[in-house]
């Protein structure tokens, strides 16, 4: 490598990182929020060029046999190594100055780049003799991101950086390629929808689904694409150091599909010489009808964010039990129906760029059951942008991602929102970044979701929120005195009672809790784990502990928390007819049930007069 050339890379990646100082989120209650790329201290970062110092990456080209992730061996030679050396991953791997926003301060040097590493790990990783060899060897797991990537070795830690070398690019081989289906229910029982991530423009290849009954003759389904625009971003990181080019979004929709029955797909780009890239063949089974009487299961989390397998230090410390939630579900995948991420989903937190990693991460999953998302507060919340919390937890990404990559049956997705039917179940998933008091748009909804479901065809009534609008013992909560987030039960409570919802769920805590049978704050039932007869209260479950840090729980235990758990976990629910419920909470390091309950009961018992919850009645014959 010339020292010309070696000279214009360093002049790249120092505009870079001497670009602005990553900003922090703030965490969710109890938990730790901080995105570990913004504990870089990316704005104190120096050339410090030595010419023993090398970086070099291999193989140059990955993915030859379409493969979406592959390993990458980084070797490092370094003469006067030290235990705080790092190696971040950059991608793309060369920067246009062009693309950065412009400097107001005339005394600032205009920067080349403007994109922090997409992840990095310290050059002593697996290599504990490095400090004496100035040698080391490490192993990076990528993932197609549409572009190609290179390595930089940094010596003064996150806190003082300077870089020393910079190695070659290497690329995949089908960087275009469409990859990480997420499935998700459409508007109707009969309707799934396909939603994919490319780097193939509209003008360049026409996007669809090919798809039918396994063994079947197969039908192209067109696409609907999406892009996100760093200008969409509300606030940095999101709109500077953070932004990423998410590529092109695609959604197909499904129609027409047969109940409980067996289908395959590929998402394919047409290309205008006539031919097609077409993905891997993916399966999934079509929903039941609304009532069917079968067997239906059901899985209930939130919090769990990202992790990388290669032990990448930006995530290892970040969502611990993030990958065993993961596997666990993967594990189990033949016994799962559909899966509900109630916020918090993968903790970007304005470095767009984790977003891909998270859809991949998750690709065994959404690809094969509907993969439905809620709104977290790390997902929306930025100041004066609509989000009914002022905090700045999104990064600046204001709901633009979440929305955009994953599709769910809103009439506005903006407003994140919606009812879903899943055979005997009937999903009301509230958004609690968007105020949810009486009168407002959204309690309207909520009512009208919980109000309109035929209880004799779907007897399961869940309703699920973010934060916890119900009752958590967490100790921040309990600090507060109302062991809840502030104005929930008393705008919410009443309509649990009227529609007799049977479990609300919740996220942003990170922990496990479920309480008694519950109303205005009584416990209406004695029973510990089997409940039947009538409905006469609601059961309020925190299920936040899908990856990210624990939140720790109050000293006081009050009267109506029956079961708490400090550790990662998460919900299956089982309905095995209308008359018949079992709920299990499992821990994500081993996929055990540590709590459970049934709900057995009878049409007649959903319908008996209780408290707060009785028809008008007439004395007339």
């Amino acid at each position: 490598m010339g020292p010309r050339f070696l000279s214009a890379k360093v002049s790249i990646f120092l505009a870079a990182l001497c670009f602005a100082s990553l900003s922090s989120a703030r965490g969710d209650v109890g938990g730790i929020g901080e995105q570990p790329l913004a504990s870089i201290a990316i704005h104190k970062a120096t050339v410090a060029l030595h010419d023993s110092a090398s970086v070099k990456a291999y193989p140059l080209v990955l993915g030859v046999k379409g493969e979406d992730t592959e390993w990458v061996t980084v070797d490092l030679q370094y003469p006067n190594a030290s235990g705080d050396d790092w190696v971040g991953v950059f991608s793309p791997s060369k920067f246009d100055g062009s693309t950065c926003p412009p400097v107001n301060d005339p005394k600032e040097q205009t920067p080349y780049v403007c994109s922090a590493p997409i992840k990095y790990k310290y050059a002593n990783y697996s290599n504990p003799g490095y400090t004496k060899t100035g040698k080391a060897s490490l192993k990076f797991q990528l993932i197609n991101q549409r572009a190609d990537f290179s390595f930089a070795l940094f010596s003064g830690g996150i806190s003082n950086p300077k870089m020393v070398a910079v190695s070659n690019s290497i690329i995949f081989a089908y960087p275009k390629a469409p990859l990480y289906p997420r499935l998700a229910q459409g508007k109707s029982w009969n309707e799934m929808t396909v939603t994919w991530t490319s780097g193939y423009d509209i003008k360049e290849a026409a996007p669809f689904v090919e798809w039918g009954i396994k063994g079947e003759n197969q039908v192209r389904s067109p696409a609907g694409t999406l892009t996100i625009d760093r200008n969409s971003m509300c606030g940095s990181p999101a709109r500077t150091v953070g932004w990423r080019d998410a590529g092109f979004i695609h959604t197909s929709f499904l129609k027409d599909l047969w109940p409980n029955t067996l289908y395959t797909y590929k998402m394919g780009h047409l290309l205008s010489n006539g031919t097609s890239i077409m993905s891997k063949s993916y399966s999934f089974k079509s929903s039941p009808y609304p009532g069917q009487d079968s067997l239906q299961r059901i899985i209930v989390f939130g919090d769990m964010g990202k992790a990388e397998r290669d032990g990448s230090n930006e995530y290892s410390d970040y969502q611990p039990g993030s990958l065993n939630t993961t596997d666990q579900l993967i594990k189990d995948l033949k016994n799962i129906d559909i899966v509900f991420h109630i916020g918090d989903i993968c903790y970007a937190n304005g470095y767009i760029s984790q977003w891909d990693q998270f859809t991949a991460q998750v690709e065994p999953i959404a690809s094969t059951v509907p993969y439905m998302i809620g709104s977290g507060n790390h997902e929306r919340d930025w100041p004066n942008s609509g989000s009914f919390y002022d905090t700045t937890d999104s990064g600046g990404e204001c709901g633009v991602l979440a929305e955009t990559m994953f599709y769910v049956p809103a009439e506005n997705r903006a407003k994140f929102w919606y009812k879903t039917d899943y055979g005997m179940f009937r999903f009301c998933i509230a958004d609690s970044e968007h105020d949810w008091r009486e009168g407002s748009e959204q309690h309207r909804f909520i009512e009208n979701c919980l109000a309109t479901v035929d209880r004799h065809k779907q007897p399961w009534l869940i309703f699920a929120a973010h934060r916890v609008l119900g009752y958590s013992s967490d100790s921040y909560y309990g600090s507060e005195g109302s062991f809840e987030e502030p104005m929930g039960r008393q705008n919410l409570q009443r309509l649990w009672q009227k529609y007799r919802v049977d479990i609300a769920f919740y996220g942003h805590v990170h922990n496990y809790e479920r309480t008694c049978p519950i109303y205005q704050n009584q416990c209406v039932n004695s029973e510990l784990n089997h409940y039947s007869g009538v409905v006469n209260g609601t059961i309020h479950v925190v299920a936040g502990g899908g990856g990210s840090h624990l939140s720790t729980f109050s000293n006081l235990t009050p009267s109506w928390s029956l079961y708490r758990d400090y550790d990662f976990g998460f919900v299956k629910l089982t309905a095995f007819n209308r008359s018949s419920l079992l709920f299990e909470y499992k821990k994500s390091r081993d996929g055990r049930v540590y709590d459970s309950f049934t709900i057995s009961r009878e049409y007649k018992d959903v319908l008996a007069c209780v408290h707060d919850s009785c028809p008008a009645t007439t004395l007339a014959s």
